[in-house]
């Protein structure tokens, strides 16, 4: 195991009752802006709720901030927050609200010219203006993390930023948000979660077992509870511990002490850049064939997901290896979820090219756990998506 340092301040309240406890966490006399998307919450209780709960606070909002958050519309978003002295922000929604709340936090005490900059040139935000967030959308586990995508349109550009200052003062988890939900959106939620987990556990062994068999139990919990999450009615306790699930894959727990991929979702947001395809479907499309294109470096780690998650315990490592990769494209096909990207469009044949030039551009050398996927690699992996 590696050697690591854990901090997450990130106060969690699940349950039903969650959103009626805000008031507890927001100081009086706080100025609030309330983020949100498109503005489903306005229809499945989740605004009227909050509403209730901010009664005697300054609260002004701000919607339409999209599924993959843009740059051009937080820049709308931070004009608000200065013009109207804002000094709390509280994100509504899912990862990407959530998302484009840390950047606000950012950005609103940033100093410089240009608040691109923090994504661009990887500034690293020690302090950021307070937030909080009410979850309506479990996936990205963005509501106990510190990390977040911004897509800038103008220059085509979807970079990450992060920092020790972008941890939620709370985040709030009531799993009766599931309801409304429709079946895609549940979908990605589990595919993003599950892609979460591996990309920290589908490496090289390190002898980090707590961390392994904490991850291997997440993976098994959603691959029990996505069945019925999708087809079954309403369950309280199903809900809660999908949406516990989801944070707990991405809140940096399992994810010290090992080495770590993200290759996937490096080469998967470019295709949500291209083609618009949900996140999550550009997971699923990728990960499979980057398994079977780097299959010797991550053999021992996929024979290990095999048997511990796949109950698959015949065979060599690299039998069990290789059906550790059909079991997840099986676990696909199950819950529905395609994971060919020519699913999904018919004008992919030089995408493979045209992706290894924006990492060429981007001076993206070497991605995955070793740092050893380069461009012309990437475009071979694409390729087998097709």
């Amino acid at each position: 195991m590696k050697a690591f340092e854990w901090y997450n301040p990130t106060r969690i309240v699940l349950g039903t009752n969650s959103i009626a406890q805000l008031s507890k966490f927001l100081p009086k006399d706080s100025k609030v802006l309330m983020l949100y998307g498109g503005g489903s919450i306005k229809s499945n209780g989740v605004y009227e709720s909050v509403m209730q709960a901010l009664e005697g606070y300054s609260v002004d909002e701000f919607g339409g901030i999209e599924a993959n958050p843009t740059y051009e519309t937080l820049m709308k978003a931070l004009e608000v927050i200065k013009s109207k002295n804002i000094d709390f922000l509280l994100a509504v929604g899912g990862g990407s609200v959530i998302d484009g709340t840390k950047f606000l936090s950012s950005a609103a005490l940033y100093t410089g010219d240009n608040p691109w900059d923090i994504l661009k040139k990887g500034i690293r935000t020690e302090v950021g203006m307070p937030f909080g967030t009410v979850l309506t959308l479990p996936a990205t586990g963005s509501e106990m993390n510190s990390g977040a995508v911004i897509t800038n349109k103008s220059t085509s550009e979807k970079l990450g930023m992060g920092g020790p200052g972008l941890f939620p003062q709370f985040s709030l988890l009531n799993p009766e948000v599931i309801k409304s939900l429709p079946k895609r959106q549940l979908q990605n939620g589990i595919v993003d979660a599950m892609t979460h987990v591996l990309e920290q556990y589908c490496t090289y062994p390190v002898g980090a077992d707590l961390q392994d068999r904490i991850a291997e139990s997440i993976l098994k919990s959603l691959i029990y509870q996505a069945p019925k999450i999708l087809h079954e009615p309403y369950d309280e306790t199903v809900a809660s511990n999908f949406m516990y699930c989801c944070t707990m894959a991405l809140n940096g727990q399992i994810q010290k002490g090992v080495p770590t991929d993200w290759a996937t979702h490096m080469i998967g947001h470019e295709l949500t850049s291209k083609f618009d395809i949900d996140h999550a479907r550009t997971l699923a499309i990728v990960m499979p064939q980057l398994y079977r294109f780097k299959f010797e470096a991550k053999k021992e780690k996929l024979a290990q997901l095999a048997e511990r998650v796949f109950d698959i315990t015949e065979g060599s490592t690299e039998v069990k290896a290789t059906k550790a990769i059909e079991a997840l494209e099986k676990f696909y096909d199950k819950i529905e979820m395609p994971h060919r990207l020519s699913d999904y469009t018919k004008g992919y044949e030089d995408i493979d090219q045209q992706v290894k030039s924006i990492f060429e551009a981007r001076n993206w050398r070497g991605i995955g756990e070793r740092k050893d996927i380069n461009p012309d690699d990437v475009a071979k992996i694409l390729r087998m998506t097709y």
